[in-house]
């Protein structure tokens, strides 16, 4: 972790553990090293901090590629590794930022819901998801976090303080799939696609809170 991250990885252990009483669930499950895709439900702007803060090792954020364009924010996203993309990594320049990510052994967090939920529910998988992890050789580890909804959803102007949680799965392997997908028709490829989606949002929905817990500082 470079300065910028650690500042900011910090202050949202701090954040996360006082103020709405954070709770972490099995960040060993996530590998210490190499490329690793982390899969999300998505119901705040807290998600990807959130989660990030459970974890050791410093992970790559999307950002708009707007946002780069001012030279405070830009400055700041670039110190925090962030990668530009276009409507939440849509595209082909955002997928191939996104796998250089990962080819140079990052972690990379995703939502397969594609945008925050409206009414706190789990919503489908949408298929982009599956296109990256076929493109790529990382293990998906899915994650779950709970209370981010009640605590800054869409529904609210301002936070408010509620317990929120982040659980992490056991990694996920595609490689049947992605031998598959080499050689198969294109429409069994759009298939395998959504099939990788929908088994990622299959194993979120599966992740409940438990009693084995790490509080944050």
């Amino acid at each position: 972790m470079n300065l910028s991250y650690t500042i900011a990885w910090r202050f949202s252990q701090i954040v996360f553990g006082t103020i709405f009483h954070g709770r972490v669930f099995h960040p060993e499950r996530v590998p210490v090293s190499g490329p690793v895709i982390l899969a999300s439900n998505h119901a705040s702007f807290f998600d990807p901090p959130l989660v990030g803060s459970g974890l050791p090792r410093p992970i790559n954020y999307l950002a708009r590629a707007s946002l780069f364009r001012f030279p405070l924010v830009g400055a700041w996203l670039r110190s925090l590794s962030a990668v530009p993309v276009d409507r939440e990594g849509a595209g082909g320049r955002g997928l191939k930022a996104i796998l250089d990510r990962l080819l140079a052994g990052g972690v990379i967090i995703l939502f397969p819901e594609g945008t925050r939920t409206r009414d706190g529910r789990l919503q489908p998988a949408m298929s982009g998801i599956g296109l990256t992890v076929i493109k790529s050789i990382a293990p998906v580890v899915p994650v779950r976090v709970f209370g981010t909804f009640d605590a800054y959803g869409r529904h609210l102007w301002i936070p408010r303080p509620h317990r929120v949680m982040v659980k992490y799965g056991t990694p996920m392997n595609f490689a049947a799939l992605r031998a598959e997908a080499r050689t198969c028709s294109k429409e069994r490829l759009k298939q395998i696609y959504q099939q990788v989606a929908d088994e990622i949002m299959a194993a979120i929905a599966r992740l409940e809170p438990c009693e084995d817990k790490v509080t944050f500082p």
